[in-house]
């Protein structure tokens, strides 16, 4: 799942190539949340009707999830790389973490904590590795503007993977319909938007590229919103955030050898190592979660699985 995850970031940086990202985010969303919409429309028309209690944290997920996770994503991936931008994500068990604590009562013992500090601290080599035009955009010290739109964009992503995880557990609908809703909410929100900051002549696709543009969303969509999004929504019924959050490390690996192959962006010696170091630091966490028995292991038809 996150080998196929990652290389949205190489795509979404060509498909940025050919539209700015608010549009690029409400056009792709407005798509996947059609296409979901649409099959199960199909399948069963009156399953689609949702309840008064589900309103809300709908709504609350297509705002977190899609509109302002994929809006701040776009627009920083514009001056970051694929494989930084994918790496960033990174912070996303940190996040799950203490959103789990709030939600879920998870609670973060001197263990994690000291985990958590070590990965924090795996963060710093690739924070300081500055390219391009992201030097100009220099936020603080060693902080860029588009660095901390992608970290924005991890927490609300991780705070919508919560909401998710909330409305498939407590309010008995399937993660193929809360993503397909808020999907279409969010990309909706995201339209809006686009009418106010982009320009629309007749629409905000370079001229001559709408093709590529349209073939680069369809790829998106297929690997991303469709593949993944339920992919991962389904795992949350077995496994904690926190958990599905610590294999999500894999991916600024897969995101490099993503964006040699397709971008021809070298990869970093300092993305790798900081990977290593932050990757020990979530592996204690892990373990202190696998001790508060928050990750169980069980035996289900001869299979060990956690």
């Amino acid at each position: 799942m996150y080998a196929a995850w990652s290389s949205v970031f190489s795509l979404g940086k060509m498909a940025l190539e050919n539209s700015p990202p608010v549009f690029l985010t409400g056009f792709r969303m407005l798509f996947a949340g059609v296409l979901l919409i649409g099959y199960l429309f199909l399948k069963d028309r009156k399953s689609l009707k949702i309840g008064k209690k589900q309103i809300l944290p709908l709504l609350a997920l297509s705002v977190f999830s899609i509109y302002l996770t994929n809006i701040l994503e776009f627009w920083g991936l514009q001056y970051l790389t694929a494989a930084k931008t994918c790496f960033i994500y990174s912070l996303s068990p940190f996040f799950a973490a203490i959103f789990s604590y709030i939600h879920f009562g998870e609670k973060v013992n001197k263990k994690k904590l000291f985990g958590m500090l070590i990965g924090f601290a795996g963060f710093i080599p690739v924070l300081r590795m500055q390219t391009g035009s992201e030097g100009i955009l220099n936020a603080f010290s060693i902080v860029s503007w588009p660095e901390l739109a992608i970290m924005g964009a991890a927490l609300f992503s991780v705070y919508g993977w919560v909401l998710l995880r909330i409305i498939v557990k407590n309010q008995t609908l399937s993660p193929l319909y809360a993503n397909g809703y808020s999907m279409l909410l969010g990309g909706t929100m995201a339209f809006v938007h686009s009418f106010f900051v982009d320009h629309w002549n007749p629409v905000p696709v370079a001229n001559g590229q709408f093709l590529p543009f349209i073939q680069g969303i369809v790829l998106m969509t297929l690997v991303s919103n469709i593949l993944c999004y339920n992919l991962y929504g389904f795992m949350l019924k077995r496994y904690t955030a926190t958990f599905l959050s610590f294999m999500g490390l894999l991916s600024p690996i897969f995101a490099s050898i993503n964006s040699w192959i397709i971008l021809g962006e070298t990869p970093s010696w300092e993305i790798l190592l900081s990977t290593s170091v932050v990757s020990f630091g979530l592996f204690i966490v892990y373990q202190a979660e696998l001790k508060q028995g928050y990750i169980i292991k069980k035996r289900e038809f001869g299979v060990k699985t956690l």
